[in-house]
């Protein structure tokens, strides 16, 4: 750990909740379209559309309504009324309104590490609703530097590491996605510290075990502070 000059924590599910809202919203969305397939049926097809659109809208709350809407055209055959648009939009709105809720320890530990190392943010999503997450957050004050990232690759990181002039071994990420937020940065000779949260996008699930000295696991981000002293 002598060697960390940055540590980078993901936002959404990481500083605060963010998967069980789209998941509440997703139960609402298939019940609405019941009339037209079963709950689990309209669940597919919205993560296939989703999977579809990736490469068009990226992440967020935003792209989740597009694929929302034509989710409601696939399954209903052009068929579904406007209201059922107009509720989708609804629901987007919601979704973007939430309030900010603080996982455990977050303030804890940010107060803690920032005197000694630059904190940044890197996360996926939408640029607008990011921003406005982290402000409605009251955690903007302690990071260096915001990244809002198209996607998670090593390609990503490799940009991020080289705006940070700092090099790979010297960068420490953390956040709830082995996909998105360990093993990139892992490849990178960087450290990775994964904190699973209870519940993740089925895109971001994978199955692997990880061998490598650069890897913690932590079952809450408080017990990060541990590897670091007092």
């Amino acid at each position: 750990m002598q060697n960390i000059k940055v540590i980078a924590f993901d936002a959404d599910d990481t500083l605060w909740v963010n998967e069980p809202y789209f998941q509440e919203i997703e139960k609402k969305f298939c019940e609405m379209l019941e009339d037209f397939l079963p709950h689990h049926s309209v669940a597919k097809e919205l993560f296939k559309v989703e999977m579809d659109n990736l490469g068009l809208y990226g992440y967020g709350a935003k792209a989740f309504v597009l694929s929302m809407v034509e989710t409601v055209l696939k399954v209903s055959n052009n068929t579904a009324p406007i209201g059922l648009i107009e509720k989708v939009i609804q629901y987007g709105k919601e979704l973007i309104n939430k309030e900010i809720e603080l996982l455990g320890d977050v303030e804890e530990v940010l107060g803690k590490l920032q005197p000694k190392y630059r904190l940044v943010v890197a996360t996926k999503g939408d640029l607008l609703d990011q921003e406005r997450k982290l402000m409605k957050s009251g955690l903007e004050k302690y990071f260096h530097h915001i990244e809002i990232m198209s996607d998670k690759q090593v390609k990503d990181y490799q940009k991020l590491i080289k705006h940070l002039d700092i090099q790979p071994d010297e960068f420490m990420m953390i956040g709830n996605s082995l996909k998105s937020d360990v093993l990139p940065v892992l490849e990178l000779g960087g450290v990775g510290v994964h904190v699973p949260y209870h519940t993740t996008w089925a895109h971001e699930v994978v199955d692997v075990k990880i061998e490598n000295p650069n890897f913690y696991q932590i079952s809450r981000l408080g017990e990060i502070l541990n590897y670091f002293g007092d």
